[in-house]
């Protein structure tokens, strides 16, 4: 199976320089749990920034949510990937990198993204329909 039969494909972004606070605000307002940060500018690139960060990073420390920036906790660069790559290679980078999510792009373009959830839920899906003769 391919990653871009699987992959989620509507991406959340936020800006570089939006706090902490707007960061959590649309985490839990889309039930979600990364977005993609844009770049700063043309010389940046994109990033992602997660719970996992927020937690860590931010609540652990005790920053201030309203003055702490989001680019200043992003992951960067992006672990990226063809559309047209297996899945299991996809999982291969994440338990390499211990990391939970991959971006698919297409060229520069970033399409979508797996996750350890996608993938999950894709095996269900196939197991059931070869159950079931589909």
């Amino acid at each position: 199976m391919k990653v871009d039969e699987i992959m989620t494909k509507k991406l959340e972004t936020i800006e570089a320089n939006a706090s902490i606070y707007d960061a959590i605000e649309r985490m839990i307002d889309k039930r979600i749990r990364s977005l993609l940060v844009k770049p700063r500018d043309e010389n940046d690139v994109y990033g992602v920034i997660t719970v996992r960060d927020i937690v860590f990073k931010v609540l652990a420390k005790n920053l201030n949510l309203n003055t702490t920036k989001v680019g200043e906790i992003t992951s960067k660069p992006l672990v990226c990937i063809d559309k047209g790559v297996d899945v299991e290679y996809a999982v291969n980078l994440m338990t390499k990198f211990n990391i939970t999510r991959v971006f698919i792009c297409d060229g520069k373009e970033i399409m979508g993204i797996i996750s350890l959830l996608d993938v999950m839920s894709s095996e269900l899906i196939k197991r059931a329909r070869e159950e079931h003769g589909a």
